[in-house]
């Protein structure tokens, strides 16, 4: 039988920004690397085509800032304001031209499991190949990670949705949606709704109205800095320190919301129910009944959860062979200083880093600042 195992020494579990960054700069690093995963699948599959995206022009995914967001403009003979906001699609077709620009070949076979034995890693892949490498990055997405209330599940499946797993809205056209959630996310799903017919959008969250108005992201810039600068920088801050950032990251960017939203959130159909929670839940025939916790009901015919995500490592299945040998704490993967985990060779980078690293580690933001950290970290 023809031999069906391969051998490299870094294998990166997924295609997204932040493993092309890292793989990117580990065979920059002359480390021989596997990148496993379907290219850039959560932005392909889990965003509607009409997003735009909060991020600027500044934020890239090369850690030696050559194949940056602006140098893909340039190079493309696109205008810095004919991209304000950023298309999604555009997005994507950096990262096609920074794959090829560095090099990366995406093997897209899928990791099934994964285990560890005689100091090496063993990948077993969909196909039944397994691949042994000496150290694993992985850098798993939010698809794994959706974040729903408990009473998600008194709804019948065929009547809610996720916002990463609602991106065409065609079928709404004409149907009464509740929104829940008061972020980007929310207002942004209900714009969309609106583009496509929906005939009433009421958005349902527990904090005030956000403000729309033009934001700088530029801030984070400094926290990135330090965190390159200075070996476990948000980890060795003080609780109070990590609380005052969270709330300015909060306040930035959660209750500041894009103002190119408001020309398509239609006032006949979009309705804001601020400082408000969902109490009870009635399903019938025809439709579903919110009840609110101001008294006011809610009949509609599809709920959708603009509730984010939050870390569920457990939730990753090719990482269930390993899972008892990580350290978990409230989801997240305990890191070193370096993104390695408790079990040696083993990195994670993305959403699931950021307990340990900062809120600005779930953004591309982040995506050089990390790959330069872990792979600094390899070569140690």
């Amino acid at each position: 039988m023809p031999d069906r195992s391969e051998r490299t020494d870094l294998l990166v579990v997924g295609a997204g920004p932040y493993a092309y960054s890292a793989a990117a700069f580990a065979r920059d690093n002359g480390i021989d690397t596997r990148m496993l995963g379907r290219p850039m699948e959560f932005w392909r599959e889990h965003m509607p085509a009409g997003m735009y995206l909060r991020s600027g022009t500044d934020w890239h995914l090369d850690a030696g800032a050559e194949y940056t967001f602006a140098a893909y403009l340039e190079d493309s003979g696109i205008r810095r304001s004919d991209v304000d906001p950023i298309p999604v699609a555009v997005f994507l077709d950096h990262t096609e031209w920074f794959r090829k620009h560095k090099g990366l070949d995406v093997d897209e076979r899928l990791v099934t499991d994964l285990s560890k034995s005689d100091g090496r890693f063993v990948a077993t892949l969909d196909d039944g190949t397994t691949v042994t490498a000496d150290k694993v990055l992985a850098a798993p997405g939010v698809a794994r990670f959706p974040n729903l209330p408990d009473w998600a599940a008194q709804l019948p499946p065929e009547r809610r949705a996720h916002t990463c797993e609602l991106v065409r809205f065609d079928a709404l056209a004409d149907a009464r949606v509740a929104v829940i959630g008061g972020r980007q996310s929310a207002y942004e799903w209900a714009a969309l709704l609106c583009d496509h017919g929906a005939a009433r959008v009421d958005v349902v969250h527990r904090h005030p109205t956000p403000r729309f108005a033009k934001v700088s992201w530029s801030f984070v810039d400094a926290y990135v800095e330090q965190t390159m600068a200075h070996r476990g920088w948000w980890r060795k801050l003080p609780e109070s320190e990590q609380q005052a950032i969270g709330e300015r990251f909060w306040k930035v960017g959660r209750l500041t919301l894009e103002p190119w939203l408001v020309p398509r959130l239609k006032p006949d159909v979009v309705t804001s129910h601020p400082d408000s929670e969902v109490t009870e839940v009635a399903s019938g025939g025809d439709d579903v009944t919110l009840t609110l916790s101001d008294g006011s009901r809610l009949a509609v015919d599809f709920v959708v959860f603009a509730s984010g995500y939050v870390a569920d490592l457990p939730n990753v299945p090719y990482l269930a062979g390993v899972l008892d040998r990580i350290s978990v704490t409230d989801g997240f993967p305990d890191l070193t200083e370096g993104f390695e985990t408790s079990l040696d060779g083993l990195y994670v980078t993305g959403f699931a880093s950021t307990r340990d690293f900062g809120p600005f580690f779930g953004f591309t933001k982040g995506c050089p600042a990390s790959a330069r950290i872990a792979v600094a970290e390899m070569m140690r």
